[in-house]
Protein backbone atom coordinates (compact mmCIF):
# COMPACT_ATOMS: atom_id res chain seq x y z
CA UNK A 1 0.00 0.00 0.00
CA UNK A 2 1.32 3.43 -1.19
CA UNK A 3 0.49 6.93 0.03
CA UNK A 4 2.13 10.41 -1.78
CA UNK A 5 0.62 11.77 1.67
CA UNK A 6 1.58 15.33 2.67
CA UNK A 7 4.87 16.55 4.40
CA UNK A 8 -0.79 9.78 -3.24
CA UNK A 9 -14.48 5.07 -12.05
CA UNK A 10 -14.71 0.49 -9.97
CA UNK A 11 -12.65 -5.44 -6.94
CA UNK A 12 -10.91 -8.46 -6.89
CA UNK A 13 -10.52 -11.30 -9.88
CA UNK A 14 -7.55 -10.55 -11.98
CA UNK A 15 -7.97 -8.71 -15.50
CA UNK A 16 -7.10 -10.76 -18.52
CA UNK A 17 -4.75 -8.01 -19.71
CA UNK A 18 -3.56 -6.05 -16.47
CA UNK A 19 -2.98 -7.45 -12.79
CA UNK A 20 -5.69 -6.85 -10.04
CA UNK A 21 -3.50 -4.85 -8.31
CA UNK A 22 -3.07 -2.06 -11.26
CA UNK A 23 -6.59 -1.10 -9.36
CA UNK A 24 -5.63 -0.82 -5.86
CA UNK A 25 -5.46 2.80 -6.22
CA UNK A 26 -8.40 3.70 -9.10
CA UNK A 27 -11.15 4.18 -6.36
CA UNK A 28 -13.08 1.59 -8.55
CA UNK A 29 -10.69 -1.19 -8.66
CA UNK A 30 -13.21 -3.32 -7.39
CA UNK A 31 -15.66 -2.29 -10.39
CA UNK A 32 -13.07 -2.43 -12.49
CA UNK A 33 -11.37 -6.35 -12.08
CA UNK A 34 -15.59 -7.10 -11.87
CA UNK A 35 -16.90 -5.69 -14.72
CA UNK A 36 -13.67 -7.03 -17.30
CA UNK A 37 -14.90 -10.42 -15.80
CA UNK A 38 -18.68 -9.82 -15.87
CA UNK A 39 -18.12 -8.17 -19.80
CA UNK A 40 -15.75 -11.60 -21.00
CA UNK A 41 -18.91 -13.51 -19.85
CA UNK A 42 -22.81 -13.85 -19.02
CA UNK A 43 -24.11 -10.41 -17.54
CA UNK A 44 -25.76 -10.19 -14.26
CA UNK A 45 -29.14 -9.28 -14.72
CA UNK A 46 -30.07 -6.80 -11.68
CA UNK A 47 -31.90 -3.85 -13.15
CA UNK A 48 -29.89 -0.61 -11.53
CA UNK A 49 -33.06 1.76 -11.44
CA UNK A 50 -36.16 1.66 -9.80
CA UNK A 51 -39.63 0.75 -10.73
CA UNK A 52 -41.18 3.67 -13.04
CA UNK A 53 -44.56 2.93 -10.48
CA UNK A 54 -42.57 4.40 -7.71
CA UNK A 55 -42.65 7.90 -9.53
CA UNK A 56 -45.62 8.88 -8.10
CA UNK A 57 -45.15 6.74 -4.84
CA UNK A 58 -45.10 9.07 -1.60
CA UNK A 59 -42.13 10.46 -0.35
CA UNK A 60 -38.59 8.66 0.91
CA UNK A 61 -38.66 8.28 4.21
CA UNK A 62 -36.88 7.17 7.63
CA UNK A 63 -38.21 3.57 6.99
CA UNK A 64 -37.37 3.75 3.61
CA UNK A 65 -34.06 4.83 4.19
CA UNK A 66 -33.70 2.07 6.36
CA UNK A 67 -34.96 -0.55 4.55
CA UNK A 68 -32.56 0.11 1.83
CA UNK A 69 -29.70 -0.14 4.24
CA UNK A 70 -30.76 -3.05 5.73
CA UNK A 71 -30.58 -4.58 1.63
CA UNK A 72 -27.16 -3.41 1.13
CA UNK A 73 -26.03 -4.91 4.75
CA UNK A 74 -28.36 -8.11 3.78
CA UNK A 75 -25.37 -8.90 0.88
CA UNK A 76 -22.80 -9.49 3.32
CA UNK A 77 -21.65 -5.99 4.26
CA UNK A 78 -20.40 -5.59 7.87
CA UNK A 79 -22.12 -2.19 8.70
CA UNK A 80 -23.50 0.72 6.54
CA UNK A 81 -24.54 4.15 7.43
CA UNK A 82 -26.23 6.33 5.22
CA UNK A 83 -27.83 9.90 4.92
CA UNK A 84 -30.09 12.27 3.24
CA UNK A 85 -29.30 16.12 3.14
CA UNK A 86 -32.32 18.69 1.87
CA UNK A 87 -32.16 22.47 2.18
CA UNK A 88 -35.07 22.17 4.39
CA UNK A 89 -35.75 19.76 6.71
CA UNK A 90 -34.03 17.49 8.96
CA UNK A 91 -31.66 15.13 7.87
CA UNK A 92 -32.83 11.67 7.19
CA UNK A 93 -29.82 9.03 9.04
CA UNK A 94 -29.99 5.28 8.84
CA UNK A 95 -27.51 2.90 9.88
CA UNK A 96 -27.35 -1.18 9.66
CA UNK A 97 -25.20 -4.03 10.36
CA UNK A 98 -22.38 -3.69 13.43
CA UNK A 99 -19.47 -1.46 13.00
CA UNK A 100 -17.06 -4.45 13.86
CA UNK A 101 -16.86 -7.66 13.43
CA UNK A 102 -18.51 -10.47 16.38
CA UNK A 103 -19.68 -7.63 18.24
CA UNK A 104 -22.92 -5.75 18.98
CA UNK A 105 -21.08 -2.49 18.60
CA UNK A 106 -23.60 -0.33 16.09
CA UNK A 107 -22.38 1.60 13.48
CA UNK A 108 -22.47 5.62 13.85
CA UNK A 109 -24.83 7.71 12.58
CA UNK A 110 -21.65 9.79 11.44
CA UNK A 111 -18.96 7.87 11.73
CA UNK A 112 -16.02 8.79 9.65
CA UNK A 113 -14.47 6.44 6.85
CA UNK A 114 -12.35 6.79 3.91
CA UNK A 115 -13.73 8.76 1.22
CA UNK A 116 -10.88 7.66 -1.44
CA UNK A 117 -11.84 8.63 -5.03
CA UNK A 118 -14.59 10.83 -3.90
CA UNK A 119 -11.65 13.42 -2.77
CA UNK A 120 -10.89 13.74 -7.10
CA UNK A 121 -14.22 16.16 -6.96
CA UNK A 122 -12.20 18.25 -4.36
CA UNK A 123 -8.90 18.47 -6.03
CA UNK A 124 -11.05 18.99 -9.48
CA UNK A 125 -13.29 22.12 -7.32
CA UNK A 126 -9.91 23.88 -6.63
CA UNK A 127 -8.42 23.58 -10.26
CA UNK A 128 -11.47 24.76 -11.55
CA UNK A 129 -11.08 27.70 -9.13
CA UNK A 130 -7.75 28.37 -10.40
CA UNK A 131 -8.87 28.61 -14.21
CA UNK A 132 -11.39 31.15 -13.15
CA UNK A 133 -8.44 32.85 -11.27
CA UNK A 134 -7.34 32.86 -14.72
CA UNK A 135 -3.69 31.46 -13.16
CA UNK A 136 -3.91 28.18 -15.64
CA UNK A 137 -6.46 27.05 -18.61
CA UNK A 138 -7.92 23.75 -19.25
CA UNK A 139 -5.99 23.41 -22.29
CA UNK A 140 -2.82 24.17 -20.48
CA UNK A 141 -0.64 21.17 -21.47
CA UNK A 142 1.18 18.82 -18.63
CA UNK A 143 4.84 20.35 -20.18
CA UNK A 144 3.32 23.88 -19.98
CA UNK A 145 3.28 23.30 -15.79
CA UNK A 146 6.14 20.43 -15.26
CA UNK A 147 8.17 20.07 -18.42
CA UNK A 148 9.88 16.40 -18.80
CA UNK A 149 7.55 15.13 -15.98
CA UNK A 150 6.16 13.17 -18.17
CA UNK A 151 8.48 10.84 -19.53
CA UNK A 152 7.21 8.11 -22.40
CA UNK A 153 3.89 9.65 -22.55
CA UNK A 154 3.34 13.26 -24.10
CA UNK A 155 3.57 15.77 -22.23
CA UNK A 156 3.31 18.15 -24.85
CA UNK A 157 -0.12 17.13 -26.17
CA UNK A 158 -1.84 16.21 -23.10
CA UNK A 159 -3.98 18.96 -21.25
CA UNK A 160 -5.33 19.32 -18.08
CA UNK A 161 -8.80 18.85 -19.25
CA UNK A 162 -7.62 15.51 -20.36
CA UNK A 163 -6.17 15.02 -16.75
CA UNK A 164 -9.94 15.97 -14.85
CA UNK A 165 -11.46 13.80 -17.72
CA UNK A 166 -9.70 10.91 -16.80
CA UNK A 167 -8.84 11.34 -21.14
CA UNK A 168 -5.51 11.66 -20.93
CA UNK A 169 -4.49 8.02 -22.04
CA UNK A 170 -2.15 7.69 -19.16
CA UNK A 171 -1.88 3.59 -16.92
CA UNK A 172 -1.96 3.40 -13.73
CA UNK A 173 1.04 1.53 -12.31
CA UNK A 174 0.71 -2.06 -10.75
CA UNK A 175 0.95 -0.84 -6.95
CA UNK A 176 0.05 -3.62 -4.54
CA UNK A 177 -3.17 -3.75 -3.55
CA UNK A 178 -5.86 -6.47 -1.99
CA UNK A 179 -4.97 -9.49 -3.84
CA UNK A 180 -4.33 -11.38 -0.90
CA UNK A 181 -4.56 -10.86 3.14
CA UNK A 182 -0.57 -11.61 2.99
CA UNK A 183 -0.17 -8.82 0.56
CA UNK A 184 -2.06 -6.54 2.38
CA UNK A 185 -0.42 -7.29 5.91
CA UNK A 186 3.30 -7.11 3.74
CA UNK A 187 2.40 -3.51 1.98
CA UNK A 188 -0.01 -1.48 3.97
CA UNK A 189 2.31 0.83 4.62
CA UNK A 190 4.11 2.01 2.00
CA UNK A 191 4.34 5.31 0.96
CA UNK A 192 5.60 6.86 -2.19
CA UNK A 193 5.65 10.49 -3.33
CA UNK A 194 3.64 12.01 -5.87
CA UNK A 195 6.89 11.85 -8.07
CA UNK A 196 7.64 8.30 -7.70
CA UNK A 197 3.82 7.48 -8.50
CA UNK A 198 4.06 9.24 -11.82
CA UNK A 199 7.64 7.22 -12.72
CA UNK A 200 6.14 4.27 -12.23
CA UNK A 201 3.08 5.19 -14.68
CA UNK A 202 5.56 6.13 -17.34
CA UNK A 203 6.57 2.43 -17.81
CA UNK A 204 3.36 1.98 -19.35
CA UNK A 205 2.55 2.30 -22.57
CA UNK A 206 -0.01 5.08 -23.42
CA UNK A 207 -3.20 5.27 -25.42
CA UNK A 208 -3.65 8.73 -27.46
CA UNK A 209 -4.45 11.71 -25.48
CA UNK A 210 -8.22 12.29 -26.10
CA UNK A 211 -9.30 8.92 -27.75
CA UNK A 212 -11.38 7.51 -25.10
CA UNK A 213 -11.82 7.46 -21.29
CA UNK A 214 -10.24 5.53 -18.91
CA UNK A 215 -9.31 6.35 -15.40
CA UNK A 216 -6.12 7.36 -14.19
CA UNK A 217 -5.60 8.03 -10.71
CA UNK A 218 -2.09 9.04 -11.84
CA UNK A 219 -3.62 11.95 -14.06
CA UNK A 220 -4.97 13.24 -10.27
CA UNK A 221 -1.13 12.97 -8.96
CA UNK A 222 -0.37 15.32 -11.58
CA UNK A 223 -2.76 17.35 -11.07
CA UNK A 224 -1.82 17.87 -7.44
CA UNK A 225 1.90 18.80 -8.67
CA UNK A 226 0.46 21.37 -11.01
CA UNK A 227 -1.70 23.16 -7.86
CA UNK A 228 1.57 23.67 -6.39
CA UNK A 229 3.30 24.77 -9.40
CA UNK A 230 0.59 27.34 -9.75
CA UNK A 231 0.13 28.54 -6.38
CA UNK A 232 3.49 27.79 -4.71
CA UNK A 233 1.79 26.08 -1.40
CA UNK A 234 0.65 22.45 -1.18
CA UNK A 235 -2.11 21.34 -2.94
CA UNK A 236 -4.34 19.91 -0.10
CA UNK A 237 -3.77 23.30 1.62
CA UNK A 238 -5.75 24.96 -1.74
CA UNK A 239 -8.45 22.38 -0.64
CA UNK A 240 -8.50 23.09 2.63
CA UNK A 241 -8.59 27.10 1.98
CA UNK A 242 -10.70 27.05 -1.06
CA UNK A 243 -13.33 23.96 0.05
CA UNK A 244 -13.14 22.47 3.87
CA UNK A 245 -12.36 25.41 5.81
CA UNK A 246 -15.47 28.01 3.91
CA UNK A 247 -17.89 25.32 3.77
CA UNK A 248 -17.52 23.85 7.73
CA UNK A 249 -16.21 20.64 6.29
CA UNK A 250 -14.39 20.27 9.85
CA UNK A 251 -14.64 16.33 9.60
CA UNK A 252 -12.64 16.06 6.63
CA UNK A 253 -9.13 15.45 6.61
CA UNK A 254 -6.07 13.71 5.13
CA UNK A 255 -4.48 11.32 8.11
CA UNK A 256 -0.77 11.37 6.20
CA UNK A 257 1.26 8.83 7.59
CA UNK A 258 -0.97 7.74 10.16
CA UNK A 259 -3.09 4.87 9.50
CA UNK A 260 -5.52 4.81 11.87
CA UNK A 261 -9.23 6.88 11.66
CA UNK A 262 -10.20 9.23 14.26
CA UNK A 263 -13.47 7.80 16.21
CA UNK A 264 -15.81 7.02 15.79
CA UNK A 265 -15.42 5.03 13.30
CA UNK A 266 -16.62 1.55 11.99
CA UNK A 267 -13.91 -0.93 10.92
CA UNK A 268 -13.51 -1.28 6.95
CA UNK A 269 -13.16 -5.27 5.66
CA UNK A 270 -11.82 -6.49 2.46
CA UNK A 271 -13.89 -10.21 1.39
CA UNK A 272 -10.50 -11.62 -0.63
CA UNK A 273 -11.32 -13.60 -3.99
CA UNK A 274 -10.49 -16.67 -1.22
CA UNK A 275 -13.76 -15.63 0.94
CA UNK A 276 -11.15 -14.54 3.76
CA UNK A 277 -13.08 -11.33 5.40
CA UNK A 278 -10.11 -9.18 6.98
CA UNK A 279 -9.91 -5.68 9.01
CA UNK A 280 -8.11 -3.46 6.64
CA UNK A 281 -9.02 -0.28 8.31
CA UNK A 282 -5.18 0.49 9.23
CA UNK A 283 -3.66 1.59 6.03
CA UNK A 284 -1.72 4.27 4.60
CA UNK A 285 -4.02 5.36 1.30
CA UNK A 286 -2.28 7.37 -1.87
CA UNK A 287 -3.72 11.18 -2.46
CA UNK A 288 -6.20 12.54 -2.86
CA UNK A 289 -7.58 9.56 -2.47
CA UNK A 290 -6.61 9.53 1.39
CA UNK A 291 -9.04 11.87 2.53
CA UNK A 292 -11.30 10.78 5.33
CA UNK A 293 -14.60 12.64 5.50
CA UNK A 294 -18.54 12.08 6.98
CA UNK A 295 -21.67 11.19 5.39
CA UNK A 296 -22.51 14.96 6.10
CA UNK A 297 -19.24 16.81 5.08
CA UNK A 298 -19.89 14.39 1.79
CA UNK A 299 -23.13 15.98 1.41
CA UNK A 300 -22.28 19.41 2.26
CA UNK A 301 -19.57 19.33 -0.16
CA UNK A 302 -22.11 17.90 -3.16
CA UNK A 303 -24.68 20.52 -2.00
CA UNK A 304 -22.28 23.87 -1.83
CA UNK A 305 -20.69 22.25 -5.69
CA UNK A 306 -24.06 21.99 -7.41
CA UNK A 307 -25.61 25.03 -5.49
CA UNK A 308 -22.69 27.16 -6.60
CA UNK A 309 -21.12 28.28 -4.05
CA UNK A 310 -17.65 26.91 -4.77
CA UNK A 311 -17.42 27.59 -8.37
CA UNK A 312 -19.37 30.38 -10.71
CA UNK A 313 -22.15 29.27 -13.26
CA UNK A 314 -19.49 28.87 -16.17
CA UNK A 315 -17.08 26.99 -14.84
CA UNK A 316 -19.47 24.62 -13.14
CA UNK A 317 -20.84 24.39 -16.49
CA UNK A 318 -17.13 23.14 -17.85
CA UNK A 319 -17.16 20.78 -14.57
CA UNK A 320 -20.55 19.20 -16.06
CA UNK A 321 -19.01 18.80 -19.77
CA UNK A 322 -19.13 14.84 -19.97
CA UNK A 323 -17.96 12.18 -21.83
CA UNK A 324 -18.83 8.42 -21.69
CA UNK A 325 -17.33 6.26 -19.61
CA UNK A 326 -15.78 3.23 -21.14
CA UNK A 327 -17.80 -0.32 -21.74
CA UNK A 328 -16.41 -2.03 -18.26
CA UNK A 329 -17.41 0.67 -16.13
CA UNK A 330 -20.85 1.01 -17.94
CA UNK A 331 -21.67 -2.51 -16.48
CA UNK A 332 -21.71 -0.89 -12.82
CA UNK A 333 -22.72 2.35 -13.92
CA UNK A 334 -24.95 1.90 -16.80
CA UNK A 335 -25.46 5.29 -18.69
CA UNK A 336 -22.90 6.75 -17.11
CA UNK A 337 -20.75 10.07 -18.33
CA UNK A 338 -17.37 11.96 -16.78
CA UNK A 339 -17.31 15.25 -16.75
CA UNK A 340 -14.60 16.97 -14.38
CA UNK A 341 -13.66 15.51 -11.17
CA UNK A 342 -17.87 14.34 -11.80
CA UNK A 343 -19.60 11.71 -12.67
CA UNK A 344 -23.31 11.77 -14.33
CA UNK A 345 -26.09 8.98 -13.54
CA UNK A 346 -29.47 8.77 -14.96
CA UNK A 347 -32.18 8.97 -11.90
CA UNK A 348 -35.19 6.06 -12.33
CA UNK A 349 -37.77 8.87 -12.08
CA UNK A 350 -36.22 11.05 -15.11
CA UNK A 351 -33.13 13.98 -15.60
CA UNK A 352 -29.62 13.10 -14.15
CA UNK A 353 -27.41 13.25 -10.96
CA UNK A 354 -24.11 14.41 -10.08
CA UNK A 355 -21.26 12.30 -7.63
CA UNK A 356 -18.19 10.64 -7.40
CA UNK A 357 -17.98 7.12 -5.73
CA UNK A 358 -14.91 6.56 -3.94
CA UNK A 359 -13.90 2.69 -2.37
CA UNK A 360 -10.48 1.87 -0.52
CA UNK A 361 -9.73 0.59 3.08
CA UNK A 362 -12.72 -1.39 2.85
CA UNK A 363 -14.95 1.43 2.86
CA UNK A 364 -17.06 1.77 -0.72
CA UNK A 365 -18.93 4.86 -0.76
CA UNK A 366 -21.42 6.19 -3.05
CA UNK A 367 -22.87 9.24 -3.11
CA UNK A 368 -25.29 11.82 -5.12
CA UNK A 369 -27.10 15.12 -5.52
CA UNK A 370 -29.49 16.67 -7.96
CA UNK A 371 -28.57 19.23 -10.70
CA UNK A 372 -28.96 21.85 -8.27
CA UNK A 373 -27.48 20.41 -4.84
CA UNK A 374 -31.14 20.54 -2.99
CA UNK A 375 -30.78 17.03 -2.59
CA UNK A 376 -27.94 15.30 -1.23
CA UNK A 377 -27.19 11.44 -0.59
CA UNK A 378 -23.85 9.57 1.23
CA UNK A 379 -23.93 5.93 1.59
CA UNK A 380 -20.58 4.68 3.20
CA UNK A 381 -20.40 0.78 3.31
CA UNK A 382 -17.39 -1.02 5.79
CA UNK A 383 -17.12 -3.59 3.26
CA UNK A 384 -15.61 -4.39 0.09
CA UNK A 385 -17.01 -7.60 -1.52
CA UNK A 386 -14.34 -9.24 -3.34
CA UNK A 387 -14.94 -12.52 -3.15
CA UNK A 388 -16.92 -12.61 -6.40
CA UNK A 389 -17.25 -10.29 -9.67
CA UNK A 390 -20.91 -10.73 -9.00
CA UNK A 391 -21.22 -10.13 -5.05
CA UNK A 392 -19.35 -6.45 -6.16
CA UNK A 393 -22.14 -6.05 -8.86
CA UNK A 394 -24.91 -6.64 -6.70
CA UNK A 395 -23.03 -4.37 -3.51
CA UNK A 396 -23.00 -1.87 -6.10
CA UNK A 397 -26.55 -1.98 -7.66
CA UNK A 398 -28.28 -2.02 -3.71
CA UNK A 399 -25.78 0.98 -2.74
CA UNK A 400 -26.76 2.76 -6.40
CA UNK A 401 -30.56 1.93 -5.71
CA UNK A 402 -30.37 3.66 -2.35
CA UNK A 403 -29.03 6.77 -4.18
CA UNK A 404 -31.89 6.61 -7.14
CA UNK A 405 -34.55 6.15 -4.34
CA UNK A 406 -33.52 8.86 -2.03
CA UNK A 407 -32.75 11.65 -4.96
CA UNK A 408 -36.21 10.72 -6.52
CA UNK A 409 -38.34 10.24 -3.07
CA UNK A 410 -39.79 7.47 -3.56
CA UNK A 411 -39.85 4.65 -1.30
CA UNK A 412 -37.00 2.23 -1.33
CA UNK A 413 -38.34 -1.33 -1.61
CA UNK A 414 -36.06 -3.20 0.31
CA UNK A 415 -34.51 -5.45 -2.48
CA UNK A 416 -32.52 -4.84 -5.40
CA UNK A 417 -35.17 -3.49 -7.52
Amino acid sequence: MRSTSPTAAPHHPRLPDQPDRQHRRTGKRWLAAAAATLTAGAAVAIPLLADAHEATAPGYRQDDLRQDTDAIQALGVTGVQARVTTRHGRDLVATSGVAEAGTDRPVPRNGYFRMASTGKALVATVVLQLVDERKLALDDTVDRWLPGLVDGNDGSRITIRQLLQHTSGIHDDDLPGYTTPQEYYERRYDTYTPQQIVALAMRHRPDPPGTGWSYSNTGYALLDMITEKVTDRPWHQEVEDRVLKPLGMDHTYLPGNTPTLRRPHANGYQVFPSGERVDVAKVILPDPGGYVSTTADVNRFFQALLGGELLPQARLAEMKDTVPVNEKIQVFWPHARYGLGLVNRPLSCGGSYWSHEGGDGGYITLNGATDDGSRTVTVSMSTALGDSPDNALRQEQAASNLVDHALCDTPGSGQNT
